[in-house]
């Protein structure tokens, strides 16, 4: 934020510590849970971006979104949550298009240029109801459905559900990668930063996506370099180790609590 140039003024130093000593006191809040594919975009965009805040763990498999305290920040009850002083703002795509424009981040996140930012506009619009539904669908069938109902998803849905999942993955690199290096062309974008941290998700269940998939395993590849491999494996290590949360389910009595709820869904 503060450019360094040895020909500064003593004045124009203060000026940038007493910036400084601003952003510290208004530090933004991010409510997270790492589980959650939109908390990882948001927790991995802040942490790239430098932008300032405090991390507030919400514990989704021990229910502490159904806590007073929470619903006094949420009436939704989901993460992620953005904090700014009095402002509150839920809806990951809401909340990193905030952080971009808020702290200016560099232009090829979230570009000015009209039809650029068309694009990354187009697959955030587009993703809901395609990688995001299909590819959490595979997560709760492979990793929590078995774990809460006591029984595996039948073959006949888990087949169908991963025909969703292939044909979204198909439109996805037919339309929106083609044979470009990142969605919106030579640079990552806000886009593929969404889509990354949604394609994992059914990775930490043991499915590789990526297999077999020569172009899709590139474009990762280039997506997790620009993130930084160190960046890319933190906030992926607990979906990666999703096998310990039958020990976390049982531990905290949630198993029971969600028995109901699961057979409701998907039975």
């Amino acid at each position: 934020m503060c450019v360094r140039d040895r020909g500064r003024s003593l004045s124009s130093i203060n000026m940038c510590e007493r910036q400084r000593s601003l952003f510290a006191i208004m530090t933004l809040e991010l409510f997270l849970d790492l589980h959650s594919q939109p908390c990882r975009a948001v927790y991995i965009f802040a942490k790239k971006a430098n932008i300032p805040f405090e991390f507030k763990k919400v514990d989704l498999a021990s229910g502490q979104q159904y806590g007073e305290e929470f619903g006094k920040l949420s009436i939704v009850r989901k993460v992620p949550v953005l904090r700014d002083g009095d402002f509150i703002l839920t809806e990951s795509i809401a909340i990193l298009m905030y952080l971009a424009e808020k702290f200016a981040t560099p232009d090829h996140w979230y570009p000015v240029a009209l039809q650029q930012r068309a694009r990354v506009n187009e697959y955030l619009s587009w993703q809901h109801k395609a990688i995001r539904e299909n590819g959490s669908k595979i997560f709760w069938f492979r990793a929590m459905v078995p774990l809460l109902t006591g029984a595996p998803v039948g073959q006949e849905r888990m087949d169908s559900a991963m025909e969703d999942l292939t044909s979204a993955l198909a439109v996805f690199e037919q339309k929106f990668l083609q044979q470009r290096c990142f969605i919106t062309g030579k640079d990552i974008s806000l886009a593929d930063l969404v889509a990354i941290v949604e394609l994992m998700q059914p990775v930490g269940t043991g499915l590789d996506v990526f297999e077999g998939r020569p172009s899709l395993s590139a474009w990762r590849d280039r997506v997790k370099k620009e993130i930084g491999a160190s960046l890319f494996d933190e906030a992926h290590q607990v979906i990666m180790n999703v096998h310990m949360l039958p020990q976390v389910f049982e531990d905290n009595g949630m198993l029971e609590l969600m028995k109901p709820q699961l057979k409701k869904l998907f039975n």
